[in-house]
């Protein structure tokens, strides 16, 4: 069973990950900058 609990952990996680490597990789930011934009909540 998947539960949103999990889905939510597994994206805290990758989006940890993401700004981690962002850190190290300054263009990155500006690849990610427009899918951030139409994220949904």
């Amino acid at each position: 069973m998947y539960t949103i609990e999990m889905a939510y952990a597994r994206m805290r996680e990758l989006q940890d990950l993401a700004n981690r490597s962002r850190a190290h990789q300054p263009s990155a930011t500006k690849l990610r900058a427009p899918k951030r934009a139409a994220k949904k909540r």
